[in-house]
């Protein structure tokens, strides 16, 4: 009897010394095989994976249990970012979905799979329950043939398409890439330089020190690329995690860029540059300055729940410019309906490039406009009883003082979430893939927001007075 396999908001994760091994990525493979054969039979899947050890073996193994379905399977002959697994799912119209092997920005000693739908997105909370319900207890022996494929040049040609190639050129920008180890490493950089950009690649290649880098492109794990980006006399610094979907910036100064500042940026971009109009889909979790900036450009503003796939669903009835959530993911709806991080990097090359700006004026053009804000979160661990018991209190709580200050309003959309009248505000929600309490606040002082993190990290560790 195997292990019991739980999916979350963007699949499955486990360590790669525990629950991630050949019978549950077996497990996992027939599940998915067997819901992609009965909806569309003899279709194609194409399987990717990233560059942790053994990724190359997993995605082999999972797409021949895929094939024994009878679904003709495409394994890519090389790492790739999910991002072009995504699209090229997306473009293909012979194609019922996607597999690709990632620990994503998991540390190094996890590994993950997600999938992908016929639309190279995400898909929804039923197909995930569905998948659940039909992993078998015990791995099959059926395996059938699969076909290596190289879908990595025809994605990295597109994006080469989606930008001014030749305003990027012109501006001589010098960058910092930083992959973080990930599944972009060396793709990128070359891609930069073949547009004219001038780089320096850093935790390109694996080394000693791969295992204590965490990919997620946050502080820490950015501290390296500050670093050098002082050093190279750098425009600004580019990184992504490690699968490519998510992102994070430096400016000139060494100073860390958040996801938010660089969704408010690019979208800045798009609206006044490239006169590009439409919705702008967030997350509850989002920066002040992310909803000022849509509101400013006459975007029609739409909040969602925590999660892609709430931004998902949005970008499927249409008309939606970007979307894009607090975990730094952020989705191109004309591009499509899933994250991408190096077509962000892209665009964050042309911004500055169409300004004449470096990445850090950018950002000081974006904060006269909508002000100084100081955003973080912080994850509360706590036992899994704990959590569900938070979780069914949650709904109905509403305490009258926050850290000494009356909310100005009270949201249950999604977790917890005060605003106060000077447009500061603390969320709470549990994580539907950890067991953990996130705890979210901005304001426009460190201290003002620390004094909000402290706040909400006590009321989920039950002191609700």
């Amino acid at each position: 009897m195997g292990a019991i396999l739980h999916f979350g908001a963007d699949g499955w994760r486990a360590r790669l010394d525990g629950d991630f091994n050949d019978d549950n990525v077996i497990r996992v493979a027939d599940a998915a095989g067997e819901m992609w054969a009965r909806r569309a039979p003899g279709a194609l899947v194409y399987v990717g994976y990233d560059m942790r050890p053994g990724a190359d073996h997993f995605a082999r193994l999972a797409g021949k249990v895929l094939a024994s379905h009878g679904l003709h399977v495409k394994v890519s002959d090389r790492y790739v970012p999910t991002p072009a697994l995504s699209w090229t799912v997306a473009q293909d119209v012979r194609a019922v979905g996607g597999l690709m092997v990632t620990g994503s920005h998991s540390p190094n000693d996890y590994q993950g799979i997600k999938l992908r739908q016929a639309d190279g997105g995400i898909g929804s909370d039923e197909i995930y329950e569905e998948l659940e319900r039909a992993i078998p207890s015990d791995p099959t022996a059926e395996r059938g043939a699969i076909e290596a494929c190289d879908y990595l040049t025809r994605y990295f040609d597109h994006l080469y398409t989606l930008v001014d190639t030749e305003a990027i050129a012109a501006a001589h920008l010098k960058v910092v890439y930083d992959p973080l180890y990930g599944s972009a490493s060396r793709y990128f950089a070359d891609l930069l330089r073949a547009m004219g950009v001038d780089v320096v690649e850093i935790h390109g290649v694996t080394d000693a020190e791969t295992d204590e880098t965490h990919p997620e492109p946050v502080e820490p794990w950015v501290d390296d690329c500050e670093c050098e980006v002082l050093a190279q006399g750098a425009h600004a610094g580019l990184v992504n995690d490690g699968d490519g979907d998510r992102v994070g910036a430096v400016d000139e100064r060494g100073h860390f860029v958040s996801a938010q500042k660089v969704l408010a940026l690019v979208l800045a971009h798009l609206c006044i540059n490239r006169g590009m109009t439409g919705r702008v889909v967030l997350n509850q979790s989002s920066s002040v300055v992310t909803r000022k900036t849509a509101r400013m450009l006459g975007c029609k503003l739409n909040i969602k729940p925590v999660g892609f796939k709430y931004i998902y669903r949005e970008m499927l009835k249409g008309d939606v410019l970007l979307g894009g959530g607090a975990a730094g993911g952020i989705g191109f709806a004309s591009h499509m309906p899933e994250r991408d991080g190096l077509l962000t990097n892209l665009m964050l090359c042309e911004a500055m490039a169409t300004m004449g700006m470096t990445l850090g004026e950018l950002v000081e053009k974006l904060e006269e406009a909508c002000g100084h804000y100081y955003y973080a979160r912080r994850d509360v661990r706590l036992d899994q009883e704990i959590i569900e018991m938070l979780r069914t209190i949650l709904p109905g709580l509403n305490p009258p003082v926050i850290a000494g200050r009356v909310p100005a309003s009270v949201s249950h959309m999604d977790g917890l979430r005060f605003e106060f009248a000077d447009e500061s505000w603390l969320l709470l929600r549990p994580s539907g893939t950890e067991p953990v309490v996130r705890v979210y606040a901005e304001a426009q002082s460190i201290e003002m927001r620390d004094e909000l993190l402290e706040a909400g990290c006590a009321i989920a560790r039950g002191d609700f007075g």
